[in-house]
């Protein structure tokens, strides 16, 4: 840990060693919240979000909050260990490999083009005796049964790395894509009038709750998890392809698979009270849990083990955290500097933006250097986990 603060209704635990004002403010409101409970922990890749902080632990006794999971409910990572060693895969193989992808995966706002199979949206249906939640449509719905098997935009990836023995490992980030928007947002709302209704002092509407036994702190758990359980066969779905594509032109065996969330609230024991923790980019890291944190494009990424630390609430950094704004960081940064930092690795070019106020400059929102140094925030949480496998990026695809 890396400092601590008790100014606020509830102390601050901090991973984080230079944390910017904004996501500090954003730290000081969780911790005044009315309904927190024992402290605030910050990862060590924490940064500015909306109403609370990116990289950040909260637990609430008795209420749910819907910013505090956030809007890509069950956003989270996919990785899986192959048996095949670098040195047999050609450039041309890897050129393949994500052609291929490409081919396969939708990427950005892009969906398939019919409605995707899983049981799960049956599974959905029969939780409710007498209408449907309120944020469904049959037009939202079908949009989700399209996207199942979608990657999304911003910085969810899909990447080839080696690890130190030189095996080959497939990686991939995403989420519930604009499924978990609509039901955060619809609960947002309903949050907002409970607060308002029962004259709840907040110390900013963003961080508005419910009571989770009330009917729409219920309703909002379990369409919660709903996105979740959609954001897990997501990554599992693309998984399936990747690992297919790649059996296709090397034959190989797959021995590790991971498949895990970095924005959620599920009930927990922690100092001998249940509570709703609130992960919203951060890692559940419970004692000899496997995580995954990745770093930016171009940059290692880590399997982890947890060490159960209970200062955390059992948790870890989601990744290695934002140093710049996405606009900011295409203004700032210098286009040769980040194809540099891309040297040797198979990529798309940054293309340049075609509309907006930055028409014309390169879009460099993703770039390795709008980003924390990966080892440097794997460092500072040494007390939270232990590296497992360091991988190296081989080839990346950004949707």
């Amino acid at each position: 840990m890396q400092w601590k603060t008790d100014k606020n209704k509830i102390p601050i635990y901090s991973w984080c060693k230079n944390l910017e004002k904004e996501a500090l403010n954003q730290a000081e409101n969780v911790s005044n919240l009315p309904f927190a409970f024992h402290h605030t922990a910050l990862m060590p890749d924490c940064h500015m979000g909306f109403g609370m902080p990116i990289g950040c632990v909260a637990a609430f006794k008795n209420f749910v909050v819907p910013n505090a999971v956030g809007v890509d409910i069950g956003c989270g990572m996919g990785a899986v260990k192959t048996d095949i060693l670098n040195n047999e895969l050609s450039f041309e193989i890897i050129e393949k490999i994500f052609k291929n992808l490409e081919k396969k995966i939708p990427l950005g706002f892009s969906t398939h083009g019919s409605k995707q199979i899983w049981k799960g949206f049956d599974d959905f249906f029969k939780n409710f005796s007498s209408g449907r939640p309120g944020w469904y449509s049959d037009k939202i719905f079908e949009r989700a049964q399209k996207s199942l098997g979608t990657l999304g935009g911003g910085n969810h990836f899909i990447e080839l790395q080696k690890d130190d023995k030189d095996f080959v490992w497939l990686m991939l980030h995403s989420g519930s894509r604009n499924l978990g928007k609509i039901i955060a947002e619809h609960y947002h709302l309903k949050a907002l009038k409970f607060c308002t209704k029962n004259k709840i002092n907040l110390p900013t509407p963003e961080l508005a709750g419910l009571e989770s036994d009330s009917s729409d702190g219920k309703a909002y758990l379990r369409d919660m998890k709903f996105a979740l359980d959609f954001a897990a066969e997501n990554r599992k779905k693309m998984m399936d392809s990747f690992k297919s594509i790649i059996s296709d032109l090397n034959k190989c065996t797959f021995t590790e698979e991971i498949n895990i969330h970095h924005n959620y609230a599920s009930l927990e024991r922690h100092f001998n009270t249940d509570v709703f923790i609130h992960r919203k980019g951060a890692t559940s890291a419970k004692i000899n849990q496997k995580g995954i944190i990745p770093g930016s494009m171009g940059t290692p990424s880590y399997i982890v083990k947890g060490l159960g630390n209970e200062d955390s609430f059992m948790s870890c950094s989601h990744g290695a955290g934002r140093t710049m704004g996405r606009n900011e960081a295409c203004r700032n940064l210098n286009i040769e500097t980040c194809e540099k930092d891309m040297k040797g690795i198979y990529h798309r070019s940054f293309q340049k933006i075609s509309k907006g106020s930055l028409k014309g400059k390169f879009d460099l929102s993703e770039a390795p250097g709008a980003y924390k140094k990966i080892d440097e925030v794997i460092e500072l949480q040494k007390d939270l986990v232990t590296v497992l496998y360091r991988l190296y990026p081989i080839g990346c695809l950004k949707g």
